[in-house]
């Protein structure tokens, strides 16, 4: 019978999952593998757009045949086309913030590892 993860869940109970012998941790709850798992998580979140840009793409596609169609005024099509920048922009913003925290958590996990390398050398 396989030995079970030691880690505690969410919500509060314990891990079920099974580990390889020798480990005390499955992937999800392992400390040695929390960079791996944020950078796994980044790329997911980078891979494909937002549901909030999909959804400014829509409503950019709308407004221009609204336009063309009569329906809308180009002056309030205008004021929307502004809005809708600027929505684009502060998202953009979102992203680049996320990509920075990303960054700086990988930046730690490499210095964590030059600092055991350092201690190593010098003992």
């Amino acid at each position: 019978m396989s030995p079970i993860c030691a880690g505690i869940k969410r919500d509060g109970g314990r891990c079920t999952q099974s580990v390889k012998p020798g480990e005390h941790y499955c992937h999800h709850h392992d400390l040695a593998r929390a960079g791996e798992r944020r950078r796994n998580a980044a790329k997911a979140g980078r891979s494909k757009p937002s549901s909030e840009i999909r959804g400014v793409k829509t409503q950019l596609q709308e407004l221009t045949d609204h336009v063309l169609s009569g329906v809308v005024e180009r002056a309030d099509a205008a004021v929307c086309g502004q809005l809708l920048n600027v929505k684009l922009r502060a998202l953009e913003q979102e992203r680049r913030w996320r990509e920075i925290e990303e960054l700086e958590g990988r930046l730690e996990a490499v210095e964590g590892v030059l600092k055991g390398r350092e201690k190593r050398t010098s003992a």
